[in-house]
């Protein structure tokens, strides 16, 4: 089982002894632990490729490399540092657990104590803090690479020189090589030579973590050959790299009778006689290991770091950019909406500046019209009381007259009489001509309420005829302070248009010619709230209403409900320019007047005004 395969916890087992690895995968099995049990420490060493383990079990006295280090391994590594190491021992001597802790064991138990107390003490040291790294987060276990760099033998090797070569075997017989690799280590051996140097082997990933140098032999110049190495070695170092470390061995005499001054300054690191003990040098190499190591660490360290602060910056640059699109986005977007609007507006100022002109020309045509009517006017009414006066003093001559000549004298004046009142209404109909031709509608001024409402309902009189009846309410005060097109153009509008909904309610209804067909409600009244007051006109129809959700859109220029070639969709925008002006609002609610022949509608007209002694003056923006 690799230790990814569960989601248990999991426990590296190293036990050399099949009998008692079974007896404590059984165990620990039980207990609720995933279990890989490996018969030695260099395959425990091998087996972290696979995944690393939350604890690590292991028998002190192992084949090869033991557990005191196999822990050591353990603790050089920064990817293995953290995890707890349980040491198992047949009898826990002071000596030996001191010498296990030293190496990096976190705790002994024999193996003869009691096996819940093996389990108790493997979940403690789990609570004390594994820090659970998985496979994929953990990386490649890092072995230190060590080359040993042997001298050419020369012709005049004696055995006095073999016997100073201690280093080379222990008393057991095992080789430097062999001792270095039960620590865990990978260790070559070669032949020194001026290939050796040149060789890329020496840079990279791969390349050796300590080199010891054997300089016992004379055929080798041994300080050019540190000199030579150390050059390489600061070549690894400029390409990025972390230098490795160097050891030398020396022959004893000269290292005892000679300044070893030449070789530390050729570059090694580190300088021992041929005669040291085996394990006294491979404890030396271990230090220069450790530290090579923990240099490759902080390396590594710093790149991630590096790389994070990069994909830092990278980040917050994209975002940035990202930013940067946005905002020219919404820029962009903005000045699109600004730019449709002005264009709208444009179409507007347009519309509302034709329909200005047009009603400028039909007030100079208007007043023109009138004034021509009125001369001819004032001379027929001046004639005709002239006639009048005449036939009442025949009428009234004293004698007698025929009886057909009273007749006709009668029947003239009668005549008379009624041609009076046709040419009153002539010319009351050409003073509403006039008041509605003005060209200073834009100024604020004196405008009499009831006589603009009147003028209006006048010039509208054809769209009543006999079938829509007008009622007026006039609470509000008569005279107000405001553009008189507030009252020309915004009340005849609606009054206009509510006269062509109830026409066309009736005949959607089928109503016969002539027959009532509907009503219309105006209303004033001076409303006050504290220091404020509105001056309100309200229109109110019983035609076929107004659909809410058309109710916004009716003021937009060119919008109608009314068939092709019946309205231009302007009466209600310009209605609109009029009562902003005023500082005041149109709202629109279904009518639902008493007696009333459909929903209709009811069009409120609210200006804002400030009382004075002769009456509201409305508080417009031209005021």
């Amino acid at each position: 089982m690799t230790m990814s395969d569960t989601s248990l916890p999991s426990i590296l087992l190293v036990e050399e002894s099949d009998l008692q690895a079974q007896a404590l995968v059984q165990l620990l099995d039980e207990a609720g632990f995933a279990v890989r049990r490996v018969a030695s420490g260099e395959e425990a060493l091998t087996c972290l490729d696979d995944g690393l383990p939350d604890l690590v079990v292991a028998d002190y006295h192992l084949p090869g490399m033991n557990g005191g280090q196999m822990a050591r391994q353990f603790r050089m590594n920064a990817q293995t540092r953290s995890i707890p190491i349980l040491m198992l021992t047949e009898d826990v001597a002071p000596g030996l657990e001191r010498e296990g802790l030293e190496s990096g064991a976190d705790a002994y138990i024999s193996k003869s104590a009691h096996p819940d107390l093996l389990v108790l003490r493997i979940r403690a040291l789990l609570r004390e803090g594994s820090d659970f790294l998985q496979a994929e987060e953990a990386g490649r276990f890092r072995r230190a690479r060590i080359v040993i760099v042997t001298s050419p033998k020369h012709e005049d090797f004696d055995e006095a020189t073999a016997e100073n070569a201690n280093w080379e075997h222990d008393s057991s017989g095992a080789s430097l090589g062999e001792l270095l690799w039960r620590d865990g280590h990978t260790v070559t051996t070669v032949t020194a030579s001026g290939e050796l140097i040149h060789g890329g082997w020496l840079g990279g990933d791969e390349g050796p973590d300590c080199l010891v140098l054997d300089l016992t032999s004379r055929m080798l110049d041994g300080v050019n050959f540190c000199r030579r190495l150390d050059a390489r070695r600061q070549d690894v170092l400029e390409a990025g790299g972390t230098s490795f470390r160097i050891l030398g061995i020396v022959d004893a005499d000269r290292f005892r009778r000679h300044s070893a001054a030449d070789l530390f300054d050729a570059g090694l690191d580190d300088l021992v006689p041929s005669d040291i003990a085996p394990d006294v040098l491979a404890l030396r190499i271990r230090v220069l290991v450790r530290r090579k190591l923990a240099q490759d660490e902080i390396r590594q360290q710093e790149i991630k770091r590096q790389v994070r602060e990069v994909a830092l910056q990278t980040a917050q640059s994209e975002a940035r950019a990202i930013a940067a699109k946005a905002a020219m986005a919404e820029a962009l977007a903005h000045a699109n909406s600004e730019l449709a609007d002005a264009n709208a507006r444009l179409i507007e100022t347009q519309a509302k500046l034709v329909q200005t002109a047009k009603m400028a020309s039909l007030g100079e045509l208007v007043a023109g019209i009138a004034h021509e009517i009125n001369n001819p006017l004032a001379f027929t009414l001046a004639h005709e009381e002239t006639i009048a006066r005449a036939l009442q003093r025949l009428i009234d001559t004293e004698g007698p007259l025929q009886a057909g000549q009273l007749a006709l004298l009668e029947k003239c004046s009668s005549r008379i009489g009624a041609m009076r009142l046709g040419l009153q209404r002539i010319q009351n109909l050409v003073l509403s001509l006039r008041r509605f031709s003005r060209l200073d509608e834009s100024a604020f001024q004196d405008t009499d309420v009831v006589e603009a409402i009147d003028t209006a309902l006048a010039l509208l009189a054809h769209k009543f005829g006999r079938e829509i009846t007008v009622e007026r309410h006039l609470a509000a005060p008569r005279m107000l302070v405001c553009q008189p097109a507030l009252l020309h153009q915004v009340v005849m509008n609606i009054v206009s248009n509510a006269a062509d909904a109830i026409r066309s309610r009736a005949e959607a209804e089928g109503l016969e010619p002539g027959a009532p067909s509907g009503k219309i409600v105006i209303t004033t009244a001076l409303e006050k709230a504290g220091q404020d007051a509105r001056y309100v006109i309200s229109v109110a129809d019983d035609g076929p209403g107004v659909p809410p959700a058309l109710r916004a859109r009716v003021f937009e220029p060119f919008f109608t409900t009314k068939p092709v070639g019946m309205g231009t969709g302007l009466g209600l925008a310009i209605a609109y320019g009029v009562i902003e002006a005023h500082g005041g609002s149109i709202d629109i609610e279904d009518a639902n007047l008493e007696d009333g022949m459909g929903v209709g509608a009811c069009f409120t007209l609210s200006v804002p005004v400030r009382l004075t002694p002769t009456g509201p003056v409305t508080i417009g923006r031209s005021a």
